[in-house]
């Protein structure tokens, strides 16, 4: 009687998870966009964005959700484009909410940047803790599955998966120290995970953040048509740029504070922040964000 309890509730929260917003970019390409939101007991951790990448015998899913219940949710959506299995995994990053889903595809590669597939093997159980403690309850079934197949950091690779044409670039360490930015050249489609987000702020938690914002300069130069952010809807070159000129002023503004001999609170009230306030999860994240890009200068002028 217990079990059947445990399970009926963990049946009932799957099935209330929020619906992913499906934009169709081609005929092979569709974006899953999840909700725009921090993780929390409504969403069960469901907030990133997947993208589906449909080949000749199979889809390519690129990053799988906080859970087993967000990967499940997401292969249900699938289910509703294409009849094909998902035969392959790409995770943008290491963090949960990317990559935690992976085990819901069962018998699919996956694939990552080396020091993703680290990470993530790393401090995966913290991730898990985050989400049960985001969600309200455990997720027994949410087990760590990392890349079998990994590409070295300052890489770009093209690669023939299932009749799709895609160049897994491995940038120097960006939002995280194990990006990888997915790009189907054919499609003139990027996939950024949360090196680029939109509508939201971003995460400078474990950044580096002045070589990210080369990896946005390297990205505006390619004037690509099509960017799905690792949150938030789809995004426009110029968006890229304003994400690029945004982060590019912080770090110059807490460069030049550092020199003056300001700490980092010192700093953030001689900033002019309003554009960064217009996004959402700004009370939540700037504090931490100037903390990080002040480390960084502290460490480079050290």
């Amino acid at each position: 009687m217990f079990i059947g309890l445990v399970v009926s509730s963990q049946i009932f929260a799957a099935q209330s998870l929020p619906e992913p917003k499906v934009s169709k970019i081609n005929e092979r390409v569709y974006a899953l966009l999840g909700p725009v939101a921090l993780p929390n007991k409504e969403n069960q951790g469901y907030q990133v964005n997947s993208t589906a990448i449909i080949g000749d015998k199979g889809v390519i899913i690129v990053d799988t959700g906080f859970t087993d219940e967000i990967g499940a949710h997401l292969l249900k959506a699938i289910a509703k484009i294409t009849s094909k299995p998902v035969t392959h995994i790409i995770n943008t990053h290491h963090h949960g909410d990317h990559t935690l889903g992976n085990i819901a595809f069962k018998n699919a590669e996956v694939i990552s940047a080396e020091q993703c597939k680290a990470q993530l093997l790393k401090t995966g159980p913290e991730w898990i803790g985050m989400v049960e403690g985001f969600a309200g309850r455990k997720f027994p079934n949410t087990k760590l599955v990392p890349a079998t197949v990994t590409f070295p950091e300052n890489t770009k690779t093209e690669k023939m998966i299932d009749g799709v044409k895609l160049v897994l670039w491995v940038p120097t360490g960006s939002h995280t120290a194990g990006d990888m930015i997915v790009f189907l050249p054919d499609d003139n489609v990027l996939i950024g995970g949360d090196i680029l987000v939109n509508h939201v702020m971003p995460n400078f938690r474990d950044g580096h953040v002045k070589s990210w914002i080369g990896t946005l300069d390297q990205i505006q130069k390619m004037n690509v048509k099509t960017i799905v952010p690792g949150h938030g809807p789809l995004m426009t070159n110029k968006e890229v740029a304003g994400l690029h000129d945004r982060m590019a002023s912080l770090y110059s503004a807490v460069e030049a504070g550092y020199k003056k001999g300001l700490n980092d609170s010192e700093i953030r009230k001689s900033m002019d922040l309003s554009d960064w306030k217009k996004l959402k999860e700004f009370d939540v994240v700037m504090g931490g964000n100037i903390n990080r890009a002040y480390l960084e200068v502290e460490a480079a002028n050290f």
